[in-house]
């Protein structure tokens, strides 16, 4: 009989820490302007207070190195983005991205998504959370750290608000259709593509570098976007 304790399969990272180094730039970056846009990650978080305004509530897990973030938050004033992203140099180029723009609407998380989303932001709260090209975890013996499974999306049922949505985008079929497979399960989400499965990809998403390469070479691009009823 196997005695050993079991692993709850949502515990499992999703991510593992890289240990790349900050360019001079990033670096510079997180020395002036970390405290600005920043939070601490075991301080509660207010988003009215934290912006110092009323507004709906855009979260990206997982960001990368944040340009698709600046581009979405500087088109779109209105609206409070909330980033949040493991690596440090990723942190430290949306930083200086931030800086050289002027855009003050973004708000950032240096730690585990999970683990600040579930903790600190409020249930009904979101008016979008977006997952633009997560690591696709190819290896089916990995599939298990995939980000979109049964725990994560009952997590998102629980933290949008009526009406909000998921937005999800990935360059690998396989993942595509299980993250399609796994949404479509849930009775409290809906999906928005009128063909019951991907949608085309929406004007606010920006083509990244990286994608438009793939596009070049043929490569597709799934996008998914669910709605809370």
């Amino acid at each position: 009989m196997d005695t050993r304790p079991k692993i709850d399969p949502s515990r499992i990272k999703s991510f593992i820490r890289r240990q790349g180094r900050a360019t001079a730039g990033q670096r510079l970056a997180l020395e002036n302007h970390e405290h600005a846009f920043c939070l601490p990650p075991a301080a509660p978080f207010d988003a009215e207070q934290v912006f110092g305004r009323k507004a709906p509530l855009i979260v990206e897990i997982g960001f990368g190195n944040g340009a698709c973030l600046a581009r979405m938050a500087e088109a779109r004033p209105d609206l409070n983005y909330l980033g949040i992203e493991v690596h440090r140099p990723g942190v430290g180029h949306l930083l200086m991205l931030l800086g050289q723009r002027g855009i003050g609407n973004v708000r950032i998380f240096n730690h585990d998504a999970i683990e600040m989303v579930e903790r600190h932001i409020a249930d009904h709260s979101i008016a979008g959370l977006h997952l633009f090209f997560p690591d696709p975890w190819h290896k089916r013996r990995h599939h298990k750290r995939r980000i979109v499974r049964p725990g994560f999306v009952e997590l998102l049922n629980a933290k949008l608000m009526p009406g909000g949505y998921f937005h999800a985008a990935t360059d690998w079929k396989d993942y595509a259709h299980d993250m399609l497979k796994t949404l479509s399960a849930h009775p409290g989400l809906h999906n928005t593509s009128p063909t019951g499965d991907f949608c085309p990809r929406p004007d606010y998403r920006p083509l990244t570098k990286f994608e438009h390469r793939g596009l070049r070479l043929g490569h597709g691009v799934w996008d998914l976007i669910f709605t809370k009823a």
